[in-house]
């Protein structure tokens, strides 16, 4: 018999029986807890669980909320400085705020990390983050400091200290210090102790700006860590409580200094880092620090170097926020082409040229001001200007009397400047230079004996620049004086007229619309109509002469402007300035002055532009940096830079030489940019730059000078260099008459290319495919027969360069030339007869307009 199904259960009855159970159950804890409460020692225990989670909760919001991840230091890079090389690789700057050099754990030397354990942290290897003696006692003396204006000693082991120094910052306060011990801990957790001594030695502020113990061991002991004696490593491991308190220049700090790296080296010993002979050998010796100093780099190429900066700058930013590679921080090496014997010379050079140009002209004034009521040793220090030329110093007028001035110099030194020593005649009175000098006048001065004697920084300025041909880079840059009394760079920031060196890319246009250096140009009277507002106006040479028909390179030699406009206006100033723009100089409108120089551009563009004139025509970027790396090494400009793969092997392996391909557009036809420089050879072998003829060696170039004149320039070079320089005011105004590129700028360049060319071989120019040589009739532009080119520069047959099929077709006979040179020497004898005028020799330089 089956069994009856079991009856389901009623769902509000199972309802009800639910919430019943439920109910007994909460009110059978209820009186449990009640009965429970009722006791004593349970209510204690309740309370005291609960205190302590509210403690943790206010510790957590109090200290340890927001606190930075301790796993960011395992990425963390200090701020390194950026180290500039040069073409050899040398360094020889560092943009820095901060002096640091970062090594690995294994390049400081175990013993100089027991000096360092010893003096801040013996249980350093054994504890977790907090030494709780050191720990305690550090609250004790906080507690019996309150109220005294004393600062309590730390207790801080290194683990906290990192923490201090890069997660938290220096605040002195109790709450400071338990967020230290918390991230303390946090770090023993992420980081093991051998990288975190690496941080601390790496990042630690020892004195003199030094920041980690291989910065300071350069500043204090001239060494890198691995050459420190024992002594020295007890000194520096002494400096992280106070670089102040141990200062070696004064005899109190000297005497501190010894105390504590003596006790210092008493730890060492009690701790078995070293033994008894080596601590009383190490404590006889004396301090051995040097005097402070500046960049161990000196002052080499100080305008380069800016130019460096600025654009390092554009490209990564200056400061840690602009990004992980800026200059300031970001530990950038940068190999640049700087050849520091060149800017050596560059800079003598132009320095020379301004001061033979400003000989006679009288005192140019101060070269700043200063408010010695604030304290004149600090505003000297914050105006940075300072001189680095033949001993120069500048020194700040302090006060001044009937015979004599003291004047203050650089780190708190004194002096006196006699009344005789300062006669030199101020230009903007006439009168003796120590009358107008007023306390706040920065002025240089030169040591005299006992005293000081002024000296005059020139008014005048200009620029130059020295590059390769082969590939645009800057060997050398010089912007003015000295970088450190103006850093503004005239080599690239001025903009200048150039005046006659604009000539040779005017002619280039008119080769390239079918003249030749041998076509006939017309130098006599040019006037053109420009509208009815500007009327009719007529150029003219600067003496009011004319010459007649003559070859254009006649023309360019003698740098005749009114040949220059014709052959402008005949190829069409369209051309003419689109040829100019092509070739990197500027962007100017079609008017025939632009055509004599009356456009704007700086040393570093044309020079560029003439260094292309060499290449061929073909487009070279200037550059003043090769490459750029990393702080690990990698190249990260240019961002398409590749390693020549074979370039540095040590053996021939036997296969082709690693070849270049040309880099850039060809911006000129190859055949008219080498007619240019052939024909521009003859302004140095009979034109207007005959100074630099005496170097004996193949040459180009062309001197410049404008309306005032306010510029004169110089641009040229040879196969490998071109160097471009120009002198004028900063703010335009007339050099004088005789002033000319001449007289003035091309022996500027030849002081400082004369040394650098001797040491090149005398290579010609090469002529590209196509190019046909042709000898002529210097004057005449005639085809030669029956004579050849000789070595004298006024020999009357020449060769010159020819395009194919545009050679001349008409010739001259030998007895038509040798009568020629005849007639020309007489004219020439006539000539140096008459008394030469001022006149005269302006025509002769040429190239104003």
């Amino acid at each position: 018999m089956d069994e009856a199904a079991p009856t389901p259960p009623d769902n509000d009855d199972y309802s009800y029986r639910a919430r019943r159970d439920a109910g007994g159950a909460r009110a059978r804890l209820k009186q449990q807890f009640g009965e429970r409460w009722a006791q004593r020692w349970f209510r204690f225990v309740s309370y005291g669980l609960l205190g302590i989670f509210i403690a943790m909760g206010l510790f957590w919001l109090i200290f340890a909320r927001g606190l930075p991840d301790a796993a960011t230091l395992l990425e963390y890079e200090p701020p390194l400085p950026t180290i500039v090389r040069d073409v050899n690789g040398q360094p020889v700057h560092s943009y820095a705020r901060e002096r640091r050099v970062q090594l690995q754990y294994a390049d400081y030397p175990p013993l100089l990390i027991k000096a360092y354990l010893a003096a801040e942290d013996k249980t350093f290897f054994s504890h977790h983050g907090v030494d709780f003696p050191g720990f305690a006692g550090a609250v004790f003396d906080y507690v019996s400091k309150l109220g005294s204006g004393q600062r309590a000693r730390g207790g801080s082991t290194i683990t906290q200290q990192v923490a201090k120094n890069l997660l938290i910052g220096d605040e002195y306060s109790p709450t400071r210090k338990v967020k230290e011990m918390i991230l303390a801990w946090r770090i023993e957790n992420v980081l093991t102790k051998q990288q975190i001594l690496e941080l601390y030695l790496n990042q630690i502020f020892l004195g003199r700006n030094a920041y980690g113990v291989q910065a300071a061991s350069r500043a204090y002991f001239e060494k890198d860590v691995a050459d420190l004696k024992l002594p020295e490593m007890a000194y520096l491991a002494i400096l992280p409580k106070g670089p102040a308190n141990y200062r070696p220049e004064s005899e109190t700090g000297l005497a501190r200094a010894l105390e504590r790296r003596n006790w210092a080296l008493g730890e060492m010993r009690s701790n078995g880092f070293i033994n008894d002979a080596q601590f009383n050998e190490a404590v006889a010796q004396p301090l051995g620090t040097v005097a402070p100093h500046g960049s161990p780099y000196g002052n080499a190429g100080g305008y380069y170097i800016e130019e460096v900066r600025r654009r390092l700058i554009q490209l990564f930013g200056e400061k840690a926020q602009d990004g992980p590679n800026s200059v300031y921080s970001g530990g950038l090496w940068v190999r640049t082409p700087m050849d520091t014997e060149m800017q050596d010379l560059a800079t003598a050079a132009l320095r020379t040229g301004l001061q033979r140009y400003a000989a006679g002209k009288g005192w140019s004034g101060p070269v700043g001001k200063i408010n010695p009521d604030n304290g004149w040793q600090r505003e000297m220090a914050a105006s940075a200007v300072g001189i680095d030329y033949e001993g120069w110093r500048i020194a700040a007028v302090l006060s001044r009397d009937g015979s004599s001035a003291q004047i203050g110099l650089s780190g708190g030194e004194t002096g006196t400047l006699p009344e005789g020593a300062a006669q030199i005649l101020y230009r903007r009175t006439g009168r003796p230079a120590f009358e107008a000098l007023k306390p706040g006048d920065l002025i240089a001065v030169v040591r005299n004996g006992s005293t000081w004697a002024l000296r005059n920084v020139p008014e005048v300025s200009g620029g130059m620049v020295i590059e390769e041909t082969r590939s645009g880079r800057i060997h050398a840059m010089q912007g003015g004086f000295d970088a450190r009394l103006s850093a503004y760079n005239r080599a690239t920031q001025a903009l200048r007229q150039p005046g006659s060196t604009i000539k040779p890319f005017v002619y280039a246009s008119a080769l390239d619309s079918g003249m030749t250096p041998a076509s006939i140009i017309v130098d006599g009277p040019f006037c053109v109509y420009q509208g009815g507002n500007l009327g009719q106006k007529c150029f003219k040479n600067f003496s009011g002469k004319n010459a007649g028909p003559q070859t254009m390179r006649w023309g360019v030699e003698q740098s005749r402007n009114l040949m220059t406009v014709r052959a402008a206006s005949q190829t069409g100033m369209e051309r003419v300035v689109r040829t100019i723009k092509t070739m990197g100089i500027g962007d100017y409108q079609p008017y025939l002055s632009f055509a004599l120089g009356a456009g704007e551009t700086t040393v570093e563009k044309l020079t560029n532009a003439y260094a292309m004139l060499v290449n061929h025509g073909r487009s070279l970027t200037p550059k003043v940096m090769d490459y750029v790396q990393d702080r690990r090494g990698k190249v990260i400009w240019p961002t398409r830079w590749r390693a020549c793969q074979g370039c540095n092997m040590p053996n021939w392996d036997g296969k082709a030489m690693p070849r270049f391909t040309p880099e850039g557009r060809q911006l000129m036809n190859p055949m008219t940019a080498f007619q240019v420089v052939h024909i521009t050879e003859g302004v140095i072998q009979r034109g207007t730059a005959t100074v630099l003829r005496d170097l004996e060696r193949p040459l180009f170039g062309k001197t410049g000078t404008t309306n005032g004149p306010t510029n004169v320039w110089f641009v040229g070079g040879s196969p490998d260099l071109v160097a471009g320089v120009y002198l004028g005011y900063d703010q335009p105004r007339s050099l004088g008459g005789y002033a000319q590129g001449g007289r003035i700028a091309a022996p500027i360049w030849k002081q400082a290319m004369a040394p650098i060319l001797t040491k090149t071989p005398k290579t010609p120019f090469v002529a590209p495919a196509g190019i046909r040589m042709v000898r002529i009739d210097r004057r005449s532009g005639k085809r030669v027969y029956g004579a050849w080119p000789t070595d004298d520069p006024k020999a009357a047959v020449i060769w010159e360069a020819f395009k194919p099929e545009s050679e001349p077709r008409r010739s001259i006979r030998k007895d038509e030339v040798e009568a020629q040179e005849k007639v020309a020497a007489a004219r020439a004898a006539r000539a140096a007869s008459r008394p030469s005028t001022d006149s005269d020799f302006m025509q002769q330089q040429g190239g104003i307009y």
